[in-house]
């Protein structure tokens, strides 16, 4: 049964709810439509329980996303601010893929995972400031035709509505009827005006209370994700598919304790593993092979964890398979000593690349020396086998903060409150003839989010485990 997109023929959102009945046209769109007949027609309205209406308490980060709008108002005096939420996006024919809401509507509103299409967060200027408006489709009234006859939006299909009270209570923001919403000449609007995008962008590096509290959160469901995984390690060696089972294994933690994943779950068994972005996850899982998974959960408020994992699937690495995976280790130990406050954001790139210069060279793989190899101009030879960056900002979209300006992103000072990846690795095509046979097929990739403290870093993900004796102990200790 379709969950989207089918309206009945005769029915609008604006009728009364007795129509006449009607076949299907010849020429109707679908042949899933049938007609509502009289009797449905004269007895669809009456006979329900009145709904209560719930006023609910101001979410925890009401306040938060009020210091947040306060922020953009100050930042765009006498300007009207106009930030979508955005709408359903079509999957195939009459089914849409789940909806999610624009990270800045969310960051802005504090409506997250439970946020209704096409509302429209704006900011409409005033003598001191901003008065802000969320416009929302109200729920439809029972007598409406909306309530059972069109797929997309109606409650009979979808499932209540929020109401306009409870959302305002429970936000902390005035709200209004979308109808009620017109687009007007000099609007701000997110992802149209580059300015404002980058603001937003930017109001994002340094993350608030509620903000870090959500990220590890984030973090603490994903380890459990991880744990899963290895837990059914038997079952996804057993599976000609076993990445698929790995990603299905994860995917039951994130819908069951978070709201899905943060992205797309990387399940990269054997020379899958020297894939960046292996996502098609349609491998076996061997024996001798190491696993690499990068996976995310995605909790309630949209926040998101990011963690990778390479893991051998017999439970003890070989000699090669060690020495790669502690070298990345290194790497990723010399990245987190590099973070301080106020160094460069890039500083921690280029920790990491040291050690991974100097490891390639010492092995014979470079023709040219680790110093050479880190020229800014002439080097880069030893990026043959790490072609990615280290880090990356964290929070409420997977690579978040994306639209920074680079001095403030790449070329930023690192500051407490911010919350980044640190992700070397070493990657060994299994036809890349520079390397000797027995590194070839080996992908190795540690992922751990960090956030900055006046103190220092502090590693969210420490908690799972990371170095080869670690995670052979814990895979020994899930499948004894």
């Amino acid at each position: 049964m379709s969950t989207t997109g089918e309206t009945s023929p005769t029915a609008t959102t604006d009728a009364p709810a007795v129509e006449p009945a009607a076949e299907p046209t010849e020429n109707s769109t679908t042949n899933r439509r049938q007609p509502f007949p009289r009797g449905f027609l004269d007895s669809i309205s009456t006979g329900w329980a009145d709904r209560p209406e719930h006023t609910p308490p101001a979410r925890p980060q009401a306040s938060f996303a009020a210091a947040r709008r306060a922020a953009v108002s100050a930042a765009f005096p006498g300007k009207r601010v106009v930030v979508p939420a955005g709408s359903v996006k079509q999957r195939s024919n009459d089914t849409d893929y789940p909806f999610r809401a624009h990270s800045a509507f969310s960051h802005l509103t504090g409506w997250a995972a439970d946020s209704v299409p096409d509302s429209v967060l704006v900011l409409d200027p005033t003598s001191d400031g901003h008065d802000a408006t969320l416009y929302l489709r109200e729920r439809a009234d029972r007598t409406t035709a909306e309530f059972y006859g069109d797929a997309s939006i109606g409650e009979f299909w979808i499932g209540p509505r929020p109401a306009l009270g409870g959302v305002a209570a429970d936000l902390g923001v005035a709200t209004a009827h979308i109808d009620e919403f017109a687009p007007a000449d000099g609007d701000l609007t997110v992802d149209d005006d580059d300015e404002l995008t980058r603001f937003v962008s930017e109001l994002r590096l340094v993350k608030d209370e509620y903000e870090l509290e959500q990220m590890r959160l984030a973090v603490e469901v994903t380890s459990r994700g991880f744990d899963d995984i290895i837990a059914n390690l038997p079952r996804v060696i057993e599976h000609p598919r076993g990445e698929r089972i790995v990603e299905g294994v994860f995917h039951q933690r994130a819908r069951s304790d978070g709201n899905t994943e943060g992205y797309d779950t990387i399940a990269a068994s054997g020379p899958h593993a020297c894939y960046l972005h292996w996502t098609r996850n349609d491998g076996a899982v061997v024996p001798g092979d190491l696993i690499l998974i990068d996976a995310g959960v995605e909790v309630d408020s949209l926040y998101t964890a990011d963690i990778t994992r390479t893991l051998p699937v017999s439970g003890t690495f070989t000699d090669v398979q060690r020495k790669v995976y502690e070298t990345v280790r290194e790497a990723a130990d010399a990245a987190f000593a590099a973070a301080k406050p106020g160094v460069r954001f890039r500083s921690v790139h280029e920790a990491a690349m040291k050690v991974i210069a100097a490891r390639t060279a010492e092995w014979g793989l470079l023709p040219v020396t680790a110093d050479e190899a880190l020229d800014a101009d002439a080097g880069g030879q030893h990026r043959r086998y790490m072609v990615h960056g280290t880090s990356h900002h964290l929070g409420i979209d997977v690579h978040d903060c994306a639209q920074a300006r680079r001095e403030m992103y790449y070329d930023g000072l690192l500051e407490p409150g911010m919350v980044f990846t640190i992700e070397p690795g070493l990657y060994f095509q299994i036809d890349d003839l520079t390397v000797p046979e027995e590194y070839r097929g080996i992908g190795v990739r540690i992922e751990d989010d960090i956030v900055m403290t006046a103190e220092g870093p502090v590693n969210l993900s420490a908690g799972i485990p990371r170095t080869a004796d670690e995670v052979e102990a814990w895979i020994a200790r899930l499948n004894p």
